[in-house]
């Protein structure tokens, strides 16, 4: 066998990576219904090597996308449930004494995987929220004063429930900022909510996924092949002043108390170089800036309580915002 191709039959080709990273679409879809645009987000955030929280009403089947986005890659993955009584060193590991030897050893901590689901991060206080804050960032973790790498691909996909729901703690800003997406999950359409009924009345089982016939499609090639093309995905001096005058509109916005960092503007530059590649184009065009706006800033934005109560949003104003930047010709 050729030491290139790996188990998915893949062969590290930036098209071969294309097609199968394309091709996750079809399998998530077997598990999941009509979240296209978060499987697709979640594809930008792993060739962006970025973090996505997901955000929608329980039961919206956010847990189950991020399950069967594991299922279809050869990467290990580790699932977090977050609730009030989680310690930090139950995601980042700890020192354990060992009789035998009369020495202290590190067990890692589930963060030492390639996809961790943080299942509900916002059911935790805040001490171990900021946990995962050098893993996300730096890659690595620091126990005892000696820094440990994560392995490569690391991804955290968060899942978290709306503010306003009971039991919940707002992420901090900092926290936020590290997420390279957020993506928010809908109900589903009457349509796709028929389609889920009738899948389970046949004998779906949202915990077998192997037996919904999901199976992996790409791997660590595939995605290193993927980046390798996405970095040269050409961005024009017309196309960085695009993006840094949107970033630039949000923080001069009379509906936001916080704007968007240079950090946001660079995550909508490589957010949109990903979105330009997937679609099959070595270069960035406007289009890909306004159809990753959204999910790469909404969360980077803060609104003032006088904007909430009139029921302004941050997808409104970045919208608004959208449409009053010139486009470059």
């Amino acid at each position: 066998m050729d030491p290139t191709t790996d188990n998915a039959g893949t062969t590290g080709n930036p098209a071969d990576a294309r097609a199968s990273l394309e091709a996750l679409r079809a399998e998530i879809a077997k598990a999941v219904v009509g979240q296209d645009p978060a499987v697709t987000g979640l594809v930008v955030a792993l060739l962006c090597r970025g973090h996505v929280l997901l955000e929608g009403v329980p039961g919206v089947a956010k847990t189950l996308l991020v399950r069967a986005l594991a299922a279809t890659l050869e990467l290990d993955t580790k699932r977090v449930q977050f609730t009030p009584d989680l310690m930090p060193s139950d995601i980042t590991g700890s020192l354990v004494y060992d009789t035998r030897t009369a020495e202290f050893s590190f067990q890692a901590g589930p963060v030492f995987t390639n996809l961790l689901l943080a299942d509900e991060i916002n059911r935790t206080p805040p001490k171990t929220q900021s946990s995962l804050l050098e893993a996300m960032e730096e890659r690595q973790v620091t126990v005892d004063g000696t820094p440990r790498p994560l392995p490569d691909p690391f991804l955290v996909a968060a899942t978290q429930n709306p503010v306003e729901y009971e039991g919940t703690y707002p992420l901090p800003e900092a926290q936020l900022d590290r997420f390279l997406l957020k993506l928010t999950i809908p109900l589903p359409s009457r349509q796709d909510e028929i389609d889920v009924l009738t899948r389970h009345a046949e004998g779906f089982n949202p915990r077998d996924l192997r037996a919904a016939g999901v199976r992996p499609v790409a791997g660590p090639a595939d995605l290193e092949a993927a980046r390798a093309a996405v970095a040269k995905t050409t961005v024009s001096p017309e196309i960085t002043a695009y993006v840094v005058d949107i970033c630039r509109a949000t923080r001069e916005s009379p509906s936001f108390t916080l704007g968007v960092s240079p950090r946001g503007a660079t995550a909508l530059l490589g957010t949109s170089r990903a979105w330009a590649w997937l679609t099959g184009r070595d270069y960035v065009i406007p289009d890909d800036v306004k159809a990753l706006a959204l999910p790469t800033l909404r969360h980077r934005v803060q609104l003032r309580p006088e904007a909430e109560m009139e029921g302004v949003t941050a997808d409104s104003v970045i919208n608004a915002i959208l449409a009053h930047v010139p486009v470059p010709r």
